[in-house]
C-alpha cells in the first residue's frame, strides 16, 4: 500500500494536465462618480492608475462602459468617444472634451 500512496502524485498528472489554465487577472478599474453625462448612466469615469495612465489625456475624459451597454452606439456617436481598450467586460473610451 505504501507504494500505491508514492504513486498518487504521478497518477495525478493526466487529471490536472486537463483542466483549463486559470483566466489570466483583470485590473481593477478605478470607476469614480455615479454615471457618466448624466447620474445613474451605465458609464463612468475612470481615474489613474498604472495600467489607465497610458490613456489619460488632458483635452478628453476616460470612460469605462459595459461592453453589452444597449444603446453603446449612441453614446459613441453623441460624445465622439475613440476607444482605446477592453478590460473584461469593459471598453475604455477616450471621450474629447469639446
Amino acid at each position: 500500500m505504501p507504494r500505491l500512496a508514492a504513486l498518487a502524485p504521478v497518477l495525478a498528472v493526466p487529471f490536472l494536465a486537463a483542466c483549463d489554465p486559470p483566466a489570466p487577472a483583470t485590473p481593477a478599474l478605478p470607476f469614480f462618480g455615479d454615471g457618466y453625462r448624466a447620474e445613474g448612466d451605465p458609464c463612468r469615469r475612470v481615474g489613474e492608475d498604472a495600467f489607465t495612465n497610458q490613456f489619460l489625456d488632458d483635452a478628453a475624459d476616460l470612460v469605462g462602459c459595459p461592453a453589452d451597454m444597449e444603446n453603446l452606439g449612441v453614446f459613441v456617436t453623441e460624445t465622439g468617444a475613440i476607444l482605446v481598450s477592453q478590460v473584461g467586460n469593459t471598453n475604455l473610451y477616450s471621450v474629447p472634451l469639446r
